[in-house]
């Protein structure tokens, strides 16, 4: 089976995390999301998300700083996610190639309908004491 590699953005500020809403027309369309996307051939991770984050939100970010990885098998495909902390350099975050944007605190994270594959990375964040 085929395994799609992603890299993810925790994007933090000021206490709270920015999660996306996937669009009507893809795979999980309707959940929210960590925002990033596929890994092209030649990219390294953070180069991924600094591109997928520019292309989604309209946001430059600082040097991301690797959190967690999560190998999750869905009935059509494995996914490898890579989760990546960081703040934004430059840019107002836009729904630019999502449904929409929110900025949440960790404890309302659980209020949203995430990708089982997001499950764990939520649990972790909830937990943790920033």
């Amino acid at each position: 089976m085929k395994v799609v590699e992603v890299a993810a953005g925790l994007v933090y500020r000021e206490g709270r995390y920015l999660i996306a809403r996937r669009k009507a027309d893809v795979h999980l369309a309707g959940f929210w999301e960590f925002p990033g996307g596929k890994r092209e051939p030649g990219e390294t991770f953070e180069e991924c998300l600094e591109r997928e984050l520019f292309e989604e939100l309209n946001i430059r970010i600082g040097a991301p700083v690797p959190f967690q990885v999560v190998l999750h098998q869905y009935p059509e495909k494995t996914v490898e996610l890579h989760f990546f902390r960081c703040g934004i350099e430059s840019g107002q975050a836009t729904a630019v190639d999502c449904a929409e944007i929110r900025w949440v605190w960790p404890h309302e994270l659980g209020d949203f309908e995430f990708p089982p594959a997001d499950r764990p990375i939520i649990e972790a964040l909830r937990r943790q004491v920033v």
